[in-house]
């Protein structure tokens, strides 16, 4: 059974920093990711990995947060760096095997304070 569990949330200041982790459980998926939503709005990519390590991120996000992956551990980290109030929105973790086999994460709010 396939199961992801974030952790990492939380409310940070403007210009502060998190990192968001998600443990996979149940099998070995090509590529990894963050997305997130926000009240309203339709859910975004924010960074995606593949077992390989090549990357691929929203455009708002480059050059402030880092995606990266633990093979090992079957686990992706997104470090999110220069926080901004619109960076605030559920984050949701993705993993998927196929382009049609894709799983989520339960989510976890990161809320940024101006």
């Amino acid at each position: 059974q396939v199961q992801l569990v974030e952790s990492g949330g939380g409310l940070v200041q403007a210009g502060g920093s998190l990192r968001l982790s998600c443990a996979a459980s149940g099998s070995i998926f090509n590529v990894m990711g963050w997305y997130r939503q926000a009240p309203g709005k339709q859910r975004d990519l924010v960074a995606s990995i593949t077992t390989g390590g090549s990357t691929n991120y929203g455009d708002s996000v480059k050059g402030r947060f880092t995606i990266s992956r633990d093979n090992a551990k079957n686990t992706v980290y997104l470090q999110m760096n220069s926080l901004k109030p619109e960076d605030t929105a559920v984050y949701y973790c993705n993993a998927a095997l196929t382009l049609r086999v894709v799983y989520w994460g339960q989510g976890t709010q990161v809320t940024v304070s101006s």
